[in-house]
């Protein structure tokens, strides 16, 4: 039966009902007017004609006239055609005889009186038998009216029975169905393709139920096929990661490690065990180097690690790894609702090129040094080629001379730095902190550049704050950061500017800033401007550097807790600044 005639006949039912109360309820109203109107016209029209007629006995002398006598004929008339009631008949047969002794032209006028009284006796009983019949009339019609109530008080509450009971069952004739494709549905989003519903109805919903169930029976058909090449995916990719030299361990959302690879066991020990399928943090407690690489702890610098005698150098990466969020409650596409699905840590062994970076730090440290003495031995020969007393040069020579001098002091500062570099790179760079005034590490700098701004006429203008607190520092490596500042300030000024040296305190650091009014760095330079070997193009107005100064600055500052950065913009010059903490007074 299709849906839409069962609602046909749902709610015919429920019209038929309703048309059955209200006839039943329409009959019994009629009956009971049936019985007022009985009451009201008979009986009633009785009593009127026995109050006129007694109206003609009490308003008129004994001995009535013809008038008087046509006028109680008239209602004794009426009366006849009005019996009744049971004896009714004999007590107007009565009336009228009695009426008519009473008016008999013979009578004496002895007994005018005793006639009278027999009319009127006739009359009281003709109105004691109607008065009777009303009370009578009245009680059955009471107890009709009660009994109609009875049968209505019945009747309606078997209709609101049969509604209610209507009421409560045949919606679950719909929403039975509904529930089951419903609970359906919900196991299939569970990925329970063994789901079936079983709705026997010839109707819509077992049309819905069949496609259903086909559905259900393609999905566990599709997954069947599919679970092999899962597997056979998962295994390839299981003997991919057991094959790296990267240690990678991954782990669901709630902690459980889903996989780990040999070199992860071997590294955090754990040869003899199975971690697979346990918590992290279970396993965590008695392995300090998992807690590190859970913590995080070491995300930002090289680990080294003994591995069977010998030391490696990892890097250690942490992935979020993400799903499509396939809930179903989700109200935006799949493509753009995620859920996360747990992390991957992976231990990247960098061995290899931390010796080839130490390698070439060591030749790089080992070329600089051995470079250092005939650098110094032709800087030694041009000063005894420029005295007079060797002899004179003319002036090209001279300016041969300055050239080479140029280039022989460019060539020893890149020694330097290069030295510097390695002492940074390999960890071997040695600080003497102490307590300074930042006036002195500003006077260091200033002195050390002093010539470089009177050859291109460059003012030097110091703003500092009054009672600025100490540093605690090395002042060497400090003032050697600031003069690289100021070199590269004055090598970018045009002649006839300045340079503006600002110290200030902000909150607990003291800040060195080192302003110029030259052209600017682009933006696009400036993120690089602290990596090694980085150099931003010039024009070729001014001599590029080793592109080492502004790196070998970072970690001098870095090294001492502090900070360092710039801002910039072209046409409107350039701001390096550095922060240092200060030390409590």
């Amino acid at each position: 039966m299709k849906i839409k005639t069962k609602l046909r006949l749902g709610f015919g039912f429920l019209f038929a009902v309703v048309l059955f109360f209200g006839a039943l309820s329409m009959f019994y109203i009629n009956e009971i007017a049936k019985s007022s109107r009985v009451i009201l016209k008979d009986n009633y029209e009785t009593l009127r004609y026995v109050r006129e007629m007694r109206k003609v006995l009490d308003q008129n002398p004994l001995r009535l006239d013809e008038k008087s006598i046509s006028r109680f004929n008239i209602y004794l008339a009426k009366e006849k055609g009005n019996i009744t009631e049971p004896g009714e008949q004999s007590a107007v047969n009565e009336l009228a005889a009695a009426f008519n002794a009473l008016n008999a032209p013979s009578i004496p006028e002895t007994t005018l009186m005793a006639d009278q009284r027999h009319v009127r006796a006739a009359l009281l009983q003709i109105e004691v038998l109607n008065m009777q019949a009303i009370v009578r009339k009245n009680d059955a019609a009471q107890k009709s009216v009660e009994k109609t109530t009875v049968l209505l008080a019945f009747a309606g509450t078997f209709t609101f029975l049969v509604l209610f009971s209507f009421s409560v069952n045949f919606p679950g004739f719909i929403s039975g169905p509904l529930q089951k494709l419903q609970d359906g549905i919900a196991e299939i989003s569970r990925q329970n393709y063994s789901a079936r519903l079983d709705l026997p109805q010839h109707d819509e919903f077992a049309d819905v139920a069949n496609a259903f169930n086909s559905m259900a029976g393609r999905l566990k058909d599709w997954e069947n096929s599919n679970l092999a090449s899962v597997l056979s995916d998962k295994r390839r990719i299981e003997a991919i990661i057991g094959k790296m030299r990267d240690a990678i361990i991954g782990v669901a959302e709630k902690g459980e490690i889903l996989f780990i690879n040999p070199a992860a066991k071997e590294i955090l020990n754990l040869e003899e065990k199975m971690p697979e399928g346990k918590q992290i943090s279970e396993i965590s407690k008695h392995n300090d180097l998992l807690t590190m690489i859970i913590n995080e702890q070491a995300s930002n610098k090289p680990l080294k690690i003994v591995v069977n005698g010998k030391e490696l150098h990892f890097v250690l990466e942490t992935h979020e790894v993400s799903v499509p969020n396939l809930s179903g409650n989700n109200p935006e596409g799949i493509n753009y609702a995620v859920q996360p699905a747990g992390k991957v840590y992976i231990l990247r062994n960098i061995t290899e090129f931390k010796e080839l970076d130490e390698a070439k730090t060591n030749f790089i440290a080992t070329i600089s040094h051995e470079l250092k003495t005939p650098i110094s031995s032709i800087k030694m020969s041009l000063k005894l080629m420029q005295d007079e007393r060797v002899g004179s040069l003319n002036r090209e020579q001279q300016q041969l001379l300055e050239h080479i001098k140029d280039d022989s002091e460019r060539l020893l500062k890149i020694t330097s730095e290069l030295l510097d570099l390695s002492q940074v790179e390999t960890g071997n760079i040695l600080l003497n902190f102490v307590p300074a005034d930042p006036s002195q590490i500003v006077n260091y700098a200033i002195e050390a550049v002093r010539f470089q701004a009177e050859q291109k006429q460059v003012q030097l203008v110091v703003n500092a704050d009054k009672d600025l607190p100490k540093v605690q520092v090395d002042v060497e490596k400090t003032a050697w950061v600031l003069v690289n500042f100021l070199s590269n300030a004055l090598r970018y000024s045009p002649e006839r500017s300045k340079v503006v040296i600002d110290v200030n305190q902000i909150g607990t650091e003291v800040e060195f800033a080192v302003t110029d009014f030259g052209k600017g760095i682009d933006e696009q330079f400036q993120k690089r401007l602290f990596d090694r070997y980085f150099q931003v193009p010039t024009d070729g107005q001014n001599k590029s550097g080793s592109g080492l100064g502004l790196a070998i600055s970072k970690n001098f500052i870095e090294v001492q807790q502090g900070k360092i950065g710039l801002r910039s913009a072209l046409g409107e010059g350039s701001r390096f600044y550095f922060r240092l903490p200060g030390v409590p007074a």
